[in-house]
């Protein structure tokens, strides 16, 4: 059966040279960093050319680079800190943030009862500016939390202007950079955010493990407590194989950013054009020139086929969902299409799909095909 991968916001699979630098440095380079012997000095070293690849393609400094495990960690990580250590008493998010950041928000909220105010969502899932700039007058110590591309609509936020409007009332700014970045650029020099973060999931590197960007000298304290890695900010022995593999991971992906983006945004198009050919009741849930790697829309088809609609495409060897994979399983409606439709809208079937270099113009043709069957 033919096998078609189209939910790469989800995870992506791993190059092939990040496979084999992974597989080297595991079977030669195992050494503790923390240790002083030759072997921990080694791995020490490739830690920190890691750390290094990694600040020259966003344009920081080193320093500034913590590992851990993933996005989650780093998203709890900054915004408890922010609340305990920083004595942030507001912070300023949306509805269609990921669960990491909704969920903290909401413990934080209960912990500390802090003040959490909500930007309101305009329909094609972008976030209204004029009204974050009213929520920001307010003089409290407040840290804001947007996500840089949705994760389920690939809505993008200007990331340099909103950090620009933080700073012009002293708020701190963290972003959710999982779905960009290794897929766009990302100067921090450029853009004053205060916090970023990735997993090397998303950029074709391994599980379990990502970055934050912590800016100098804000003062963010430790969320693991153990040894003094990371600058005694993230205890923990670290995971060489895993960094390097995320490194090189990184370094690929911007190596070839210009041509894969293309192509893939080609994918994109060719997939819209094949959707209005067949489905001309088709509707895309944000706009056609979001995210250059992600879609979401909702089929001109009776609500009843919404929840076999994924089986179905399973079953036909296609992978693709309705939102967050951390979802999954979910019967409830997408709580970022929830700000976006009407109550009859999110009954209808509805799909994010999401490419990869990988990908071809027949996957789409063998989804099109699938899609009519159903």
């Amino acid at each position: 059966m033919k096998k078609v991968y189209l939910d790469n916001a989800s995870t992506t699979v791993m190059r092939p040279e990040v496979v084999q630098e992974m597989t080297k440095i595991m079977s030669e380079d195992f050494g503790n960093p923390s240790s002083t012997h030759s072997f921990g000095r080694n791995a020490k070293t490739i830690l920190e050319l890691s750390r290094k690849t990694i600040a020259k393609y966003l344009n920081c400094s080193a320093q500034e680079i913590l590992f851990t495990s993933g996005g989650t960690e780093a998203d709890n990580w900054i915004l408890r800190s922010a609340v305990e250590d920083l004595k942030v008493e507001r912070i300023i998010t949306s509805r269609i943030e990921h669960h990491a950041v909704l969920y903290t928000v909401l413990a934080l909220q209960y912990d500390y009862n802090i003040q959490v105010d909500y930007v309101n969502v305009n329909t094609d899932g972008s976030i209204d500016l004029t009204h974050l700039s009213n929520l920001l007058s307010d003089e409290k110590k407040t840290i804001v939390s947007l996500m840089h591309i949705n994760n389920e609509t690939g809505t993008i936020l200007d990331l340099e202007r909103v950090s620009v409007i933080c700073k012009q009332y002293n708020a701190l700014f963290h972003s959710d950079t999982v779905q960009s970045v290794g897929k766009t650029e990302i100067d921090l020099q450029k853009t004053p955010v205060d916090f970023i973060l990735a997993s090397a999931h998303k950029f074709h590197g391994p599980k379990g493990v990502g970055f934050a960007f912590i800016r100098k000298n804000t003062g963010l304290q430790p969320l693991i407590f153990g040894g003094e890695q990371e600058k005694g900010l993230r205890a923990g022995t670290e995971a060489v194989h895993q960094i390097a593999g995320m490194a090189k991971a990184l370094s690929l992906s911007y190596e070839n950013l210009d041509q894969e983006r293309n192509y893939i945004s080609d994918l994109k198009k060719y997939l819209i054009e094949q959707l209005e050919i067949e489905f001309p009741g088709f509707r895309i849930n944000g706009k056609k020139d979001d995210f250059y790697n992600i879609i979401n829309i909702t089929l001109p088809f009776s609500s009843d086929k919404t929840s076999m609609l994924l089986f179905s495409l399973d079953m036909k060897g296609i992978a693709v969902s309705r939102g967050s994979a951390c979802q999954s399983g979910s019967i409830k409606p997408s709580h970022v299409l929830k700000e976006m439709l009407s109550e009859a809208d999110l009954k209808l079937p509805n799909l994010r799909i999401s490419f990869s270099h990988y990908n071809t113009k027949e996957d789409i043709d063998w989804l099109i095909e699938s899609l009519k069957t159903v």
